[in-house]
């Protein structure tokens, strides 16, 4: 399959389109006949990303490498069967409640709420009807310095157990200076837990898995889970682990040391910025390629994970099929079941207040 296909819904070759940037097409149909459309934003320099409005997931990413030349550096699928079928959040708006809720269950004003156990003993992303498994609205928002879309979403009361009718934007915009910005704003008419996340995995250098890719995190201290993955409440700092990613690592320079479930890095990591103020949290690098990536946000957290659970399974855009390891992610989020967990930074929307949260990705050339 040539770079740009898709299976039987849209053929123009990625590098030969006429597209103008910020046009849109068909990705795909529902069973129930529901359209699925693709904007295609498009920068000054040539990158373009490719976003659906099926859980308002990011399917591709084209950034330059060293040598100029183009290349997708986002894990996903070709087609929209890929992405209504069980896949592990590639490229989604994950939410209400990114991450894990420890058995499914919180109380919240007294009352108490119960969630699908989707990850057993717990919830995980809010369900399998999370928003990265509904249809989004979406409009085109002309920009002078880039190509943005906003996607809205409005979950009802009562939406995966969660309360409150709760009206969810998230803004994609593709600057001029090669940065991807996710903008993310959510109303409640209730008090309710929100906590939206892009669970994108990437890949700067797609030929290969991300264990050279050299990482730097914004976060001396780490949130310790138990062995169904849900924080212990302790916060421990990585100094002396295989955790410590505050100077330039490998990713895979000391995973081996991650010992049993999950095998690899799957941890909340505590980032050092004031809250609510844009940060550096993340920086990765790839030698191969030249490309570097960092991520910026207003998020108290980061969930570093290392594609462990990719197992060959699953086969990906343009053939590619997905092992161990292919892709890592950088969720910017509150802390793991923090809706359970007093001592974190709470994740309660009330009517009163606007959910309001920044993610930026920003690509360079080293």
């Amino acid at each position: 399959m040539k770079v740009g296909e898709r299976e039987g819904v849209w053929a123009a070759d990625f590098h030969g389109s006429s597209w103008a940037a910020g046009e849109t097409t068909m990705f795909g149909t529902l069973d129930d006949g529901t359209a699925i459309g693709l904007y295609r934003l498009k920068n000054a320099k040539g990158s373009t990303a490719k976003v659906i409005t099926y859980g308002a997931s990011l399917t591709e990413l084209w950034i330059p490498d060293r040598s100029g030349k183009l290349g997708d550096v986002v894990l996903g699928f070709d087609n929209l069967q890929g992405y209504t079928g069980k896949h592990p959040w590639f490229g989604a708006t994950v939410g209400r409640v990114a991450n894990r809720i420890a058995n499914g269950k919180f109380t919240l004003d007294g009352k108490e709420y119960s969630l699908e156990i989707n990850d057993p003993p717990n919830n995980l992303h809010s369900g399998s009807r999370d928003l990265s498994r509904v249809v989004w609205q979406a409009e085109l928002v002309r920009e002078r310095h880039g190509e943005a879309v906003r996607f809205s979403y409005e979950s009802p009361d009562g939406d995966e157990g969660f309360p409150g009718n709760l009206r969810v934007t998230v803004l994609y915009r593709l600057t001029n200076s090669n940065e991807l910005q996710l903008e993310y704003t959510a109303r409640t008419d209730k008090a309710t837990p929100v906590n939206l996340t892009n669970h994108s995995y990437f890949n700067l250098d797609g030929d290969k898995d991300i264990l050279a890719e050299v990482l730097q995190l914004n976060a001396e201290k780490y949130t310790p889970v138990d062995l169904a993955l849900i924080p212990t409440g302790e916060i421990r700092a990585v100094r002396e682990t295989a955790l410590d990613f505050t100077y330039p690592v490998a990713i895979g320079a000391r995973i081996a040391e991650m010992k049993g479930d999950p095998g690899g890095y799957d941890h909340n990591f505590v980032l050092g910025a004031a809250a609510g103020k844009l940060e550096l949290a993340a920086r990765v690098f790839d030698e191969g390629s030249g490309r570097q990536m960092e991520v910026w946000t207003t998020e108290p957290g980061v969930q570093f994970y290392s594609g462990n659970f990719l197992d060959g399974t699953i086969t990906g855009k343009r053939g590619v099929v997905y092992g161990k390891h292919s892709g890592f992610c950088l969720e910017t989020q509150h802390f793991p079941d923090a809706v359970n967990q007093p001592a974190f930074p709470s994740v309660i929307l009330r009517p009163s207040s606007i959910y309001s949260t920044q993610t930026i990705f920003k690509f360079s050339i080293r």
